[in-house]
């Protein structure tokens, strides 16, 4: 009788299992399904897989005494057989015989050990074999056959089948096993993977949740997002001055958010139903301070075609907020102060005196300290701001807000630019926290936006500056031309300046003319690009709002430049 003919059918349904299998994505139903499914073959007696777990009742396990107390075992998880004994087993109790089997004892120990099936050769010399179990005679057990659940080089156990016929009467059950052995592993491999993926989604979206109530709790406090213990300390200095109507002089770097930081104490203050009224003193041209602060009437000046109300007048009965007070020039100083000590100004070509009630907020990224050791800033209006200064952090001193930042920005752009919020990975956070942010929390809301620009699809992809810096100099002997610029430093310092400019005294108008040339060959040299390490601003020493400020005030036109 031909015994391959025979069992041809069954071959055949295998083939029908293999498509289950592939359907199939919970592994305690796939190992059920294919016990179940295998154990309908006529020869095959017992169908039993294990796979391999950490040990957990080692000193229960009959096989104690054999394992050496290893770290694994292998565990029964799907068992199913027929059993012709007197009386019968029950082959589907998964805590009876065969529970438990260390790595290298026994025929399926052997498997798992070595990663590989015991030919028939094997089995007829094993000395577990040939001492079988009273269980196994009493079933008239003939074969075995054993494969490894091998997924590339990971083991995660074995499928044995127990047979009354002899295994080597049987070649295509081999074969069909293996491939069976194959795809379980396969199967357990993909579903060890999709949990993973679970457990990370919901790990994410844990995190997620977290985040947004920490931001949640952040905003709390208006646009100021952060939980360092440097920012802590600033939102108490704002709670305690902002209910007052004391000055507040504001320092930090620029980016870090001094306007912010104004606007919340304005916000919490009693004059929150007022406006506040910001004045950037660094982008007004020089010849117009005292008409942009005070006001002027109609015919004061050449230009002056209507009468005019000041920033002062705007902001009465609220706050004004002096944004880089350290650009102001010295003349204005003095009446600045005046208007802070009486409340009292006129407009340029009127000689009525006007009475304001005003709260100042000013701000500086500049060493104050050092401009007034310079002669550049008046003393006595320091002490007058200075009631009660701030100091902001940069954010590389602050990296625990970093994280914060970063979700709140990509939450806000995205629902600025109609956007799915894109996610941004662990390896891309740590990224953000080790850059040095020379532009502070600007320059990271700048990346942000440029990376959600840049990024195509739904995983954030950062976008650096270029940290290649071309090296731009000038010339100490004066001769600024030739794409070579001086810094702001340089222009102020007295020994150089007196150098270039050969020890002659110059009229503000010639200055002016110095400072914008001085300009344009800062902008030749950069190509016109302004910000970035290899921006003119970064050239001449200056913050890039400044920049753009004096080029608005010498209008000066970029596009002609770069050509």
């Amino acid at each position: 009788m031909n015994i391959n003919s025979t069992y041809q059918p069954e071959f055949e349904s295998l083939k029908a299992l293999l498509i289950e299998m592939a359907m199939e994505r919970s592994v305690d139903v796939l190992l059920n399904l294919i016990v179940n499914r295998m154990v309908q073959r006529p020869h095959i007696a017992l169908v039993r897989i294990w796979l391999k777990k950490k040990a957990d009742i080692c000193n229960k396990c009959s096989m104690f005494k054999l394992c050496g107390q290893k770290k694994e075992c292998l565990h029964l998880v799907a068992s199913k057989g027929d059993s012709i004994s007197m009386p019968p087993h029950n082959f589907s109790d998964l805590n009876g015989h065969g529970q438990r089997i260390p790595m290298g004892v026994t025929c399926i120990g052997k498997v798992a050990q070595n990663k590989k099936p015991l030919s028939p050769e094997d089995i007829k010399s094993d000395p577990d074999w040939q001492n079988r179990d009273n269980w196994a005679k009493g079933e008239h057990l003939l074969g075995f056959g054993g494969q490894p659940l091998r997924f590339k080089d990971d083991v995660f156990g074995v499928i044995a089948i127990y047979s009354r016929i002899k295994s080597d009467r049987v070649k295509e059950g081999r074969f069909w096993l293996n491939m069976i052995a194959n795809h379980t592993a396969a199967a357990i491999a993909n579903a060890n993977a999709f949990r993973q993926i679970d457990h990370l989604k919901s790990q994410l979206e844990l995190e997620n949740q977290y985040l947004k109530e920490e931001i949640n709790q952040a905003r709390s406090f208006g646009s100021i997002i952060g939980k360092s213990p440097s920012l802590m300390n600033i939102l108490n200095q704002i709670e305690l001055v902002a209910p007052t109507d004391a000055s507040v002089f504001i320092f930090g770097e620029s980016g870090t958010g001094k306007e912010l930081a104004a606007r919340e104490i304005h916000n919490r203050s009693l004059r929150k139903d007022k406006p506040m009224i910001k004045v950037n003193c660094a982008s007004i041209p020089g010849e117009l301070y005292e008409s942009e602060f005070f006001g002027h009437i109609k015919g004061a000046f050449t230009g002056a075609v209507k009468n005019r109300a000041g920033r002062f007048q705007a902001a009465d009965g609220g706050t004004l907020f002096l944004d880089e007070i350290g650009e102001l020039p010295l003349a204005l100083q003095g009446k600045l102060l005046r208007v802070l000590q009486e409340g009292a100004y006129e407009r340029i070509g009127e000689d009525i005196t006007r009475h304001v009630n005003v709260r100042i907020i000013a701000a500086t990224n500049k060493n104050i300290k050092q401009e007034i050791k310079q002669g550049r800033f008046r003393q006595d209006l320091y002490y007058r701001l200075n009631v009660f200064p701030i100091e902001i952090e940069p954010l590389r001193n602050r990296k625990e807000d970093i994280r914060l930042l970063t979700y709140h920005f990509l939450e806000k752009i995205s629902s600025d630019m109609n956007r799915d919020i894109p996610d941004i990975s662990s390896a891309g956070i740590k990224q953000l926290i080790s850059y040095h942010w020379p532009g502070n929390v600007r320059e990271l809301r700048n990346i942000i936006e440029r990376s959600i620009i840049t990024s195509g699809d739904m995983n954030l992809k950062l976008t650096f500056p270029d940290n290649e810096q071309q090296p731009l100099s000038y010339n100490p002997a004066g001769n600024y031309l030739k794409n070579k610029a001086l810094t702001d430093k340089a222009l102020t310092d007295k020994a150089l300046t007196d150098k270039v400019l050969t020890d002659k005294v110059l009229t503000d108008k010639e200055l002016n003319r110095f400072v914008k040339k001085n300009i344009q060959a800062a902008l030749k040299a950069c190509n016109g690009k302004i910000y970035g390490k290899d921006g003119a601003a970064n050239l001449l020493g200056c913050v890039p709002t400044t920049l753009c400020s004096r080029i608005k005030k010498f209008n000066i036109n970029i596009l002609e430049i770069k050509k």
